[in-house]
């Protein structure tokens, strides 16, 4: 019993871990082939029974956890999320029910939590929200602000841009985005208003140029201070080590002075 627990144990390791994510990497490219009806219709069968394969060993990983942490495996989020990815797994039916099992997919995000440079960026970004937070709310005045504007200054002429105040602000939105807003939407509007440039040139100099850089240089920022703590527990971690040596060799020494001379 030991012996399977000591195995089980080894769940935690490098190698397993390696070993369960190009798992996890490799059943994602399943599911994508399976979107390819050629492939499907080709290759069908072999897809399943791979993907079977995939899903038993997502199943032993569980499995091997529930064994070595016990209760404790609940006790973190991402084992609850594999738990229940893998559950819904093996809901039987077709149609509808057979797409909750499509869901597994979602596990990829689990590499953000296993690959420490994706969870560097993870980290970063949810340290960022505060800070988000603030220039989101920025963002969504000067949406509201403008949507209103454009509402009453073409509605009526562009219904189909600025026709309602939500219409207007999927417009800005696409504006925002800078696809097609001068060919598609700002040179049809200033046919008609010619001097519509000084409320789009404006809208788009804050929002794309100012905000969302604005957005950027927060992300940037707590990158950088979370690549510089990871640097600081790195170099931590081996000055311990170093000091556990440095102690080792110490002892060894005091254990040679202390041993009797023939």
């Amino acid at each position: 019993m030991n012996g399977f627990i000591a195995f089980c144990a080894k769940v935690h390791t490098d190698r397993f871990r390696w070993f369960f994510m190009g798992v996890i990497v490799f059943n994602a490219v399943i599911l994508g082939l399976e979107t390819y009806p050629a492939v499907r219709a080709g290759y069908g069968e072999i897809l399943t029974i791979l993907d079977h394969i995939c899903l038993a060993i997502f199943t032993i990983e569980i499995l091997m956890k529930l064994v070595v942490d016990r209760h404790r495996f609940f006790f973190s989020g991402w084992n609850i999320f594999d738990f229940l990815i893998v559950a819904v797994s093996f809901i039987p039916g077709e149609g509808t029910v057979s797409i909750f099992r499509a869901l597994r997919i979602f596990r990829m995000l689990t590499l953000f939590n296993k690959v420490k440079k994706l969870k560097m960026v993870v980290s970063a970004i949810l340290k960022a929200l505060p800070s988000i937070s603030g220039v989101a709310i920025l963002l969504l005045i000067i949406f509201y602000i403008f949507a209103v504007l454009c509402t009453t200054l073409f509605g009526e002429k562009f219904p189909e841009f600025f026709g309602t105040l939500q219409g207007s602000m999927l417009t800005l939105f696409q504006i925002l985005t800078l696809d097609s807003w001068m060919s598609g939407i700002t040179r049809s509007v200033l046919k008609e208003f010619p001097n519509a440039y000084l409320v789009f040139v404006p809208y788009v100099l804050i929002t794309s140029f100012i905000v969302l850089n604005a957005f950027i240089g927060i992300i940037v920022n707590s990158l950088g201070e979370e690549s510089k703590e990871e640097s600081d527990d790195d170099y931590k971690k081996e000055f311990a080590k170093l000091n556990e040596r440095l102690a080792n060799i110490e002892r060894a020494l005091e254990a040679r002075d202390k041993k009797p001379s023939d």
